[in-house]
C-alpha cells in the first residue's frame, strides 16, 4: 500500500550502462540524508553511457523505480538523472565584471553577472552547458576569495568549471526518464554526483582524484580547495574487461562476467600461482580448467590503460601533480581485489575505495561503490531543496537550456 505522494523526498536515478539503479532518500532537517529505497533493474538499452535503445531504457527505468518505490512505501514524481558518455566535454573559463552599487559592495546579483560573463562561451550548436561551477573569487587584488558577497572592490573575476554535453544525448535520457512516467528535476555529470557521496571535505581542500569505473565509462573529477577542477569521461569500463576475458579464455560473455566477478584480480602478482578457475567453453565443449593467473593477466592490462589514460589526461591538463590527498577509486569494477594497489603503482600516490559514507537509513544497503553515483545524485538533490540552488552549481539556469528540458519532457509524454 502505497502513502500519498511525499514532495520532500529525493530521488537519484542512475542511468548506467550495466544497471540502471533509483536511490529514494529523506533530507534530515539538519541536513544529511536518510536512504529510504534502493532499486536495480539490468540496464540493456546503454552503450557506453549512451541511450541507444530508449524502449529497453524506458523498460529499466520503470522497473528500477518501482522497487525503490515499493522499498520506501511511496510514489516519485521527479527525479535527479546522472549523464555520461564520451560526449562531455569541460574546460575552466574566467569572468569579469565591474562592481556596481555605491558602496562598492559586492553584491549576489554582481556574482551572478560575473558567472554569466565566465559562461559567454561559444558552444557549438549540438552542446549545452549543463554545469557551471565556481571555483575562486577575485575582488580587486585579493584572490582566493570563496564567499565574495559583502566584499567591497571595483572588480571581481570568477574562475569557473564548465562542463557542456550533446544535446541529442541528454535529451535521450531525459526523454527515456519522461517515458518512464518521471519528471527531470536536473541532469547532473556523474563524477560529480559520485563525489557528493564518497569524497571527504579535508579530501577536496588538499586535491584528490576520484575515479569511476563504471561499466561502459570511466568517469573521473579533480577535486582542488573544495572545487571541481578537471573532468573527464573516457568511454572504457568494465565490459570491456568482460569483452577481453571473453575473447581471451573463448568463453561466453554471461560467464566471462560471473568470472571476473568472482576471481578477478586487477594485479597479477597478487593472485597464488597453484590457484586454478573452470572456464566454461562455448559450443558445448567442456568446460576447462586454468591457473587464476591467466584471468588476472588479461584484467590487468585494461584496467593499467583506464588508469593510464586518466592520468594522462590530468597531465594534459596540467594537473599532475594537483592530487596531495590522492585517489579514491568507486563504481562496480573498484570491487574487483587488487583495483587499488594497481592504481597506487601507475599515480604513485595512495589510493583507497570510496563508498557512500555520509548517508543515514539503509546505509547499509548502499554501503557498496556501486551505489556512488545513485546516492551522490540523491545528496546533490537533497542539497539543492534545502539551500534552493544547486550544490556546486550556484548559476545553472540558463533558461533556454531549462526551457529546452521542459519542452523536451513535454514532447516526451506526447509521443
Amino acid at each position: 500500500m502505497r502513502r500519498s505522494k511525499a514532495p520532500e523526498l529525493v530521488v537519484g536515478l542512475d542511468v548506467g550502462t550495466t544497471k540502471i539503479c533509483a536511490v529514494v532518500g529523506e533530507p534530515r532537517p539538519g541536513g544529511g540524508l536518510d536512504i529510504v529505497g534502493v532499486g536495480n533493474a539490468p540496464s540493456r538499452g546503454l552503450r557506453r553511457g549512451i541511450v541507444v535503445n530508449i524502449d529497453s531504457t524506458v523498460e529499466a527505468i520503470k522497473q528500477a523505480v518501482a522497487e525503490a518505490e515499493q522499498m520506501a512505501g511511496v510514489e516519485v514524481a521527479g527525479v535527479y538523472a546522472g549523464v555520461a558518455g564520451g560526449h562531455v566535454r569541460s574546460l575552466n573559463s574566467r569572468g569579469v565584471v565591474a562592481i556596481s552599487g555605491r558602496e562598492r559592495e559586492v553584491s549576489t546579483l554582481d556574482v551572478e553577472r560575473a558567472i554569466d560573463a565566465a559562461r559567454a562561451i561559444n558552444v557549438p550548436q549540438d552542446r549545452e552547458i549543463i554545469h557551471v561551477l565556481p571555483q575562486t573569487f577575485m575582488v580587486d587584488d585579493a584572490d582566493g576569495v570563496r564567499e565574495p558577497v559583502g566584499m567591497s572592490g571595483v572588480r571581481l573575476e570568477v574562475e569557473c568549471h564548465i562542463v557542456t554535453a550533446a544535446v541529442t544525448s541528454v535529451q535521450n535520457v531525459v526523454r527515456s526518464v519522461n517515458r518512464a512516467g518521471l519528471a527531470v528535476q536536473d541532469v547532473v555529470l556523474e563524477p560529480i554526483a559520485s563525489a557528493e557521496a564518497v569524497l571527504f571535505p579535508d579530501e577536496k581542500e588538499l586535491g584528490v582524484v576520484l575515479i569511476d569505473i563504471g561499466g561502459g565509462t570511466t568517469d573521473m573529477a579533480l577535486f582542488r580547495d573544495g572545487a571541481v577542477w578537471h573532468t573527464a569521461v573516457l568511454p572504457l569500463g568494465g565490459d570491456h574487461i568482460t569483452n577481453d576475458v571473453a575473447v581471451g579464455l573463448r568463453t561466453p560473455m554471461a560467464d566471462a562476467e560471473a568470472l571476473k566477478k568472482r576471481y578477478g584480480c586487477a594485479l597479477t602478482s597478487m593472485v597464488p600461482a597453484e590457484e586454478t578457475v573452470d572456464v566454461p567453453s562455448v559450443g558445448g565443449r567442456k568446460p576447462r580448467e586454468l591457473s587464476r593467473q591467466v584471468l588476472s593477466e588479461i584484467i590487468q592490462p585494461r584496467m593499467e590503460e583506464i588508469f593510464t589514460l586518466v592520468a594522462q589526461g590530468l597531465a594534459k591538463a596540467g594537473f599532475q601533480d594537483a592530487a596531495t590527498a590522492g585517489v579514491v577509486v568507486t563504481g562496480g569494477s573498484s570491487i574487483m581485489e587488487g583495483v587499488p594497489e594497481l592504481a597506487e603503482a601507475v599515480f604513485d600516490m595512495p589510493v583507497r575505495r570510496g563508498v557512500p559514507a555520509e548517508v543515514g537509513g539503509l546505509a547499509e544497503v548502499v554501503r557498496s561503490p556501486i551505489y556512488a553515483t545513485g546516492v551522490g545524485l540523491a545528496l546533490y538533490g537533497a542539497r539543492r531543496q534545502t539551500t534552493g540552488v544547486t550544490p556546486l552549481d550556484s548559476n545553472d539556469g540558463a533558461i533556454l537550456t531549462r526551457l529546452g528540458r521542459r519542452l523536451a519532457g513535454w514532447f516526451g509524454e506526447i509521443f
